[in-house]
């Protein structure tokens, strides 16, 4: 059979890529008949009981009622539901003096279509001939990001200071001397960065997203802030940090992480003139965004009830994962050479290993042939100019799981990796 040939979108985004390797081996895992699979690899969250019982019973009053009509049976307009960015509007002004109107909002099919309208807004190959890029200030960034650009070569990235902390942690700090090097000697056309980041549960600093700011205003590009995990939903933060929003940032959402990822609904907070952009490109590409998560959720918005959910319900739960995490981590690894991550917000641990002897990708293979399931840290490291050998000692897992499950994970992560020499 002849290989069709396809376009240079087509070969694009076609190609093998980190982050369809990870969603192959979610999907895989997650339909397994294998009781002793272990799933530590994936970005699902966790089925929280209670919130999923609110969730259901909000879907049956809508079924009961017409408001099922609205949910699936019409078309919203391409910015989203207006009955829904309505209620986001009076609920992110009344909590955080936004001073928002309706047309600072726009409904997507998801984080992953947001990014990817947002990126090539901004960066690729720009109208006059130019080539613009993606800053990413910190990484290890989100795998999703890598390959969203419709152009080669679209993120540049900085590598972060390494802050060496007790109880063998570390936490990653910006660098903001090489950063703004970078900004003043490349064609940079937003900045972005993740807030609880996903893969390292890393919470920059409000001095830091200040200053991150300043400079985005200074050199006149956008930040984009993937809030994904932030306040005030899921709320799933464990230390100090103010949500912030003006004309020149863009603040992205999701409803994913409070359990509802199947919903596919992402969330843009920004100036007129980008949600106008947003929307058009969503009529293009979608006709409309999918109208079943904002009806599920407007009345629980409306009626405050989302957020009390949020900060009696889900955000204590994934605090208390994280703290059995920590503990599982100070157990079954002490005799590892292993350092974690600080954990302050997200559901992810972040393990790095300075003196593996192999790669964190061959680990990853074989982990998966026992049946378990983490993810390699190499493909994290979005728009490096250099190779850097911390890349390939890192690893991620999602701890939003039993603690039965996540003990298995880190004891067959023990036994591949304690052999080797401090």
């Amino acid at each position: 059979m002849t290989k069709t040939d396809y376009s240079k979108f087509g070969k694009r985004f076609s190609r093998e890529s980190g982050i369809a390797q990870l969603m192959a081996d979610l999907g895989k895992a997650n339909h397994s008949n294998d009781p002793n699979t272990v799933m530590l690899g994936g970005g699902n969250p966790a089925i929280i009981p209670a919130a999923h019982d609110k969730f259901v019973d909000e879907l049956q009053k809508l079924i009961a009622g017409s408001g099922v009509d609205q949910m699936i049976g019409f078309y919203d307009g391409p910015q989203g539901s207006e009955e829904f960015i309505r209620a986001l509007v009076v609920m992110l002004n009344d909590h955080y003096d936004w001073a928002l109107d309706e047309k600072n909002i726009a409904i997507t099919n998801g984080s992953q279509s947001s990014f990817f309208s947002l990126f090539n807004l901004f960066a690729g190959e720009m109208s006059n001939g130019s080539h613009k890029k993606i800053l990413l200030p910190i990484v290890p960034e989100y795998i999703g990001y890598a390959d969203q650009g419709i152009t080669d070569d679209m993120f540049v990235s900085i590598k972060p200071k390494i802050q060496m902390l007790d109880d063998k942690q570390f936490k990653y700090q910006i660098n903001f001397e090489e950063l703004i090097s970078v900004v003043k000697s490349s064609n940079i056309g937003a900045i972005c960065i993740s807030r609880p980041t996903n893969p390292t549960g890393n919470v920059i600093t409000d001095e830091e997203l200040n200053q991150l700011d300043s400079i985005a205003q200074e050199y006149g590009v956008p930040l984009i802030i993937d809030n994904a995990y932030g306040q005030p939903f899921p709320g799933a933060i464990y230390t100090q940090a103010s949500l912030k929003w003006n004309a020149n940032i863009i603040l992205c959402m999701s409803l994913s992480k409070l359990g509802l990822p199947g919903l596919r609904t992402g969330i843009v907070i920004a100036n007129h003139e980008t949600i106008e952009a947003l929307s058009r490109i969503s009529g293009i590409m979608a006709l409309a965004p999918s109208s079943v998560g904002p009806t599920l959720l407007t009345r629980m918005i409306k009626d405050q009830e989302l957020l009390r959910l949020c900060q009696e319900v889900i955000r204590p739960y994934y605090e208390e994962k994280a703290t059995t995490a920590v503990s599982l981590f100070n157990t079954i690894l002490a005799d590892t050479d292993v350092y974690l991550h600080k954990l302050e917000g997200a559901f992810f641990m972040w393990l790095w290993f300075p003196n593996l002897s192999i790669t964190s990708e061959q680990l990853y293979k074989n982990l998966k042939d026992e049946g378990v399931y983490i993810i390699p840290g190499h493909d994290f490291f979005i728009g490096l100019d250099e190779e850097w050998n911390h890349q390939h000692q890192c690893i991620r897992i999602n701890y939003a799981k039993d603690e039965k499950t996540l003990t298995k994970g880190l004891e067959a992560i023990g036994r591949n990796t304690n052999w080797i020499e401090w």
